[in-house]
């Protein structure tokens, strides 16, 4: 998984391309990893690494006095970490419960013969050893060897996570954003070198350790529209509320409003030091108004509000299931933190109400199993054909109204959204938060609807021009292949052998349309029919 390098290590003077400010004498030998291309959190850069992507780099070594040591590792590590803290009025279950899991561990091939022989670090010379690693598509099956409710869970817990809960890495290129991750839960890239010394009893002793910490930002796909049309505490697509038309007045009639799951925030894949451009999507928003009395107007509309919720979980426990926050409130070992960001208030005084005479039209009426919800979703991905909400709970099967707002949604530029992911022990979902006002309402937004929204990764440029140049060098060895597959060719049937004019039996019902002999009304030389 990692492509070894058989270059020897060098022995090199002070250079331009050696930082040896950190590299202080000590009785250990110092230990510095680097990377071309990559700043520390001091510059004015940090470079990220996504799927496929490379990661070359050196561990230089220097010592003030000879050294022995006996190995020499070097490895890309991904490693999350958690803690819970509950509080319960029994003393035994409360308390701090913590775990760590390491679901990625490459090691760098180093052969004998590039090691200093003997094994000892001369004094005042600079070792140093390459190492390549590619970070990977996907995660071994190893990586989570718990079990779990349903295989989509497994998958989601085999996708490499993003670098989460690191502040002097968080964000896009100079920019060091908030990802609003907790305390509690981190996931952390790195790359270690670490010398070994072995002890007369066998075991070993580490003579000194040097970490780099990385941002690995993978590629995320876009998932399925998660299912809302059961009862759920975090979401809700629908609501119906009665409109009055004054304070001390009679109603003026019943509102609804419906939203479906719409297309994922898609971070888009930008060369290093490009800045990163508005991110956006498309809610879909349907209303309904179903009216006291036939020459009751439909409510002037005032501004729909957008809200996203950033909600993380956070488990000491491997997950079985994707977690919810009904469930985190009972379980001892898992947790969850939600913020709530303000997207963007829209003025939608001039949409305009559709008038309908009945609800019986063929075009309303949705008989299959596709429920509203879903039909919702895809037509907010679609942004196409009408939805129109089922009737009220006031509905006389009269007239009624119907109106569709389009809204566009940006994601905040002062914030580190990471894209939708699970882990074994660690989440990270959004929602989002759609609130209608009306004029004349005197409690504030008469509806609101709470859908899910994914964000989603495309990678980097260089990664996805790999994974195509890879895709396609596949695509020709399976032509070729295919050319030269064997092929059953076998004489006809002996019932078919000089009587073209007999049809096999998948045609009989032609041959009856045909008035049995069309077929042999003309032929040419060869007794071939001519159509």
């Amino acid at each position: 998984m990692s492509p070894s390098s058989s270059s020897a290590p060098s022995v090199f003077s002070r250079g331009p391309n050696l930082n040896l400010r950190n590299m202080t004498f000590l009785s250990n030998p110092n230990v510095e990893i680097s990377i071309p291309g990559i700043q520390g959190p001091a510059g004015n850069f940090v470079r990220s690494f996504s799927t496929l992507d490379r990661i070359e780099g050196t561990v230089n070594i220097l010592s003030k006095t000879d050294i022995r040591f006996d190995d020499l590792e070097i490895s890309f590590n991904g490693v999350e970490k958690t803690f819970v803290d509950k509080l319960s009025s029994t003393t035994a279950m409360a308390g701090r419960s913590e775990s760590t899991h390491r679901f990625l561990k490459l090691q760098q091939p180093i052969r004998n013969e590039d090691l200093p022989q003997p094994r000892i670090l001369a004094a005042g010379r600079l070792y140093s050893f390459p190492f390549t690693f590619v970070v990977p598509s996907q995660l071994l099956p190893k990586s989570c060897g718990h079990k779990t409710t349903h295989e989509n869970v497994k998958n989601a817990h085999l996708q490499l996570p993003p670098s989460f809960g690191v502040p002097e890495l968080s964000g896009f290129g100079s920019s060091l954003l908030d990802d609003l991750s907790p305390d509690m839960s981190r996931v952390t890239y790195s790359i270690k070198a670490i010398l070994v010394r072995n002890r007369d009893d066998g075991s070993d002793a580490v003579l000194v350790e040097a970490t780099r910490k990385l941002r690995i930002k993978p590629v995320f796909e876009e998932q399925p529209p998660l299912d809302i049309d059961g009862i759920s505490d975090e979401y809700c697509h629908r609501q119906e509320k009665s409109i009055r038309k004054g304070v001390f007045k009679g109603k003026l009639g019943r509102l609804v409003i419906e939203a479906g799951q719409p297309k994922s925030f898609r971070l888009p894949a930008l060369p290093p030091g490009a800045e990163l451009p508005p991110i956006s999507t498309m809610a879909k928003v349907v209303l309904r108004f179903d009216p006291a009395e036939e020459h009751s107007p439909p409510p002037r509309l005032s501004s729909l509000s957008s809200k996203i919720k950033v909600t993380t979980f956070y488990a000491s426990v491997p997950r079985r299931d994707f977690p919810d926050r009904a469930s985190s409130l009972t379980d001892m070992s898992a947790g969850y933190i939600s913020d709530m960001i303000s997207l963007s208030s829209m003025c939608v005084a001039s949409v305009e109400w559709k008038k309908h005479e009945s609800w019986e039209s063929p075009v309303t009426r949705r008989d299959s199993a596709l429920s509203t919800a879903s039909a919702l979703t895809m037509n907010s991905n679609t942004l196409s054909a009408a939805v129109i909400p089922d009737p009220s709970a006031s509905y006389h099967g009269k007239l009624f109204y119907t109106a569709t707002i389009l809204v566009p949604i940006f994601l905040p530029k002062t914030k580190h959204l990471v894209p939708t992911f699970h882990t074994c022990l660690i989440s990270r979902v959004y929602g989002l938060h759609l609130s209608l006002s009306t004029h004349g309402s005197p409690f504030g937004p008469s509806l609101s609807v709470r859908v899910p929204v994914q964000i989603s990764s495309e990678g980097s440029v260089g990664a996805n021009e790999r994974r195509r140049e890879t895709e396609q060098r596949e695509q020709a060895i399976l032509d070729v292949d295919a050319a030269f597959e064997p092929r059953n060719v076998a004489p006809p049937n002996e019932q078919y052998m000089g009587q073209s004019q007999i049809l096999p039996p998948s045609y009989s019902s032609f041959q009856q349309q045909m008035g049995g002999g069309a077929l042999s009304r003309e032929r040419g030389a060869q007794g071939v029919p001519v159509f």
